[in-house]
């Protein structure tokens, strides 16, 4: 199986509850299209210090994270940020990898996207056996 990709959509929790609030214009809030590397091995989804700077991302606590390569390291958690893929959305925080060239779509916010890998068709995909709404397990 190659690498797979997917285009998501981030966006700013923060300026989505403003705008709900009232307080901020729809063309205020911030957010991006990004092509996130699925990686069912990393754990959040994580973002580098320019995706960070661009939604204008608070700090809100620092956490060890191994890599890949066994290293440990100290990482900034930031958000809380919406991610959507193609008809469903999750709020989750992220681990911001500062060096990082790409978006890594991790396993939390793909279950809670009710989201499968498609190895065949090497694409990440709604999950078919609920295709209009997000299923949760809650046994």
């Amino acid at each position: 199986m190659g690498l797979i990709y997917a285009n998501i959509k981030l966006t700013r929790s923060d300026d989505l509850a403003l705008y709900r609030a009232g307080y901020l214009k729809q063309d205020q809030i911030k957010h991006l299209q990004v092509r996130a590397l699925v990686d069912s091995g990393a754990y959040l989804l994580t973002i580098n210090q320019q995706v960070k700077e661009q939604l204008d991302l608070p700090t809100l606590d620092e956490q060890e994270a191994e890599l890949a390569d066994g290293s440990i390291v100290q990482l900034d958690i930031v958000g809380p940020v919406d991610i959507q893929f193609e008809n469903r959305t999750t709020t989750v925080r992220a681990m911001v990898l500062p060096q990082a060239s790409e978006v890594l779509l991790g396993v939390i916010p793909m279950e809670d996207l009710d989201v499968l890998i498609d190895p065949k068709m090497q694409q990440l995909v709604v999950n078919p056996e609920s295709p209009y709404i997000a299923r949760k397990h809650l046994k």
